[in-house]
């Protein structure tokens, strides 16, 4: 059975990701900050026959990050965590911006680093990161978020040519829109045109689950559906 670490495990495509891969048999380590939304997900994947634990973890925090990990075996990692906070750059606060690139671009190396010298010691792994359609398509408050989705892409690529030799995979998933409350909004009857976390879990699965042989090293994925028309448009 597969050991699969997943970040932002808690809620919105971390959640959907960790239920996804509990019935193709995956062990979850399912890590994130909040433990009673960890607890009921735990619960819920065991309570359907599937194995998980819940790891209460800051993964900004690069000193919890090699403490926790330090004796985990993981066979899987799906880099998931993410902040956003969409507004234009004279906007946003030091504070604001500094999450953005702790969370989304400085935990990638903390647990990344923490996991991946098994990885190539074993000659097997997977390093599975959510990106973002947005790393490669500006908008107007994207000038931090846009960014640090396009460091997803390029660190995931590099990192790929420095671990394929020793059988260790490195992908990342881009989703168009997602109907979460990632933004600090729950999901209302206007994001129905949205892709659902489910979806994006699916993409995951199926890119966790090729063949050794086999690499998708990035996968795009949109919805067929338009979005609304504003109004005069």
């Amino acid at each position: 059975m597969p050991i699969t670490l997943v970040t932002g495990a808690s809620r919105g495509i971390g959640r959907a990701i960790c239920l996804r891969l509990a019935r193709d048999g995956h062990e979850l380590v399912a890590a994130a900050r909040h433990r009673l939304e960890l607890d009921a997900l735990c619960a819920e994947i065991e309570q359907a026959g599937g194995r998980a634990r819940a790891l209460v973890l800051d993964v900004s925090d690069g000193a919890a990050v090699a403490s926790a990990l330090a004796n985990i075996r993981v066979d899987n990692l799906v880099n998931n965590a993410g902040v956003g906070r969409l507004k234009p750059f004279l906007d946003t606060s030091p504070e604001e911006w500094h999450a953005m690139i702790d969370v989304n671009v400085n935990a990638l190396y903390h647990v990344t680093r923490a996991v991946l010298p098994a990885m190539t010691a074993n000659g097997a792994g997977h390093v599975c990161t959510i990106g973002s359609i947005s790393g490669r398509s500006a908008f107007v408050g994207g000038t931090c978020y846009a960014a640090t989705k396009a460091f997803v892409t390029s660190w995931a690529e590099s990192l790929l040519l420095e671990v394929r030799e020793y059988g260790v995979k490195v992908s990342v998933v881009m989703p168009g829109s997602v109907a979460t409350s990632f933004s600090g909004r729950e999901p209302s009857p206007d994001d129905a045109w949205k892709l659902a976390p489910e979806d994006v879990a699916d993409a995951v699965a199926y890119v966790l689950g090729t063949p050794p042989s086999v690499l998708v090293h990035r996968a795009e994925i949109r919805t067929l559906t338009s979005p609304p028309k504003k109004p005069g448009r």
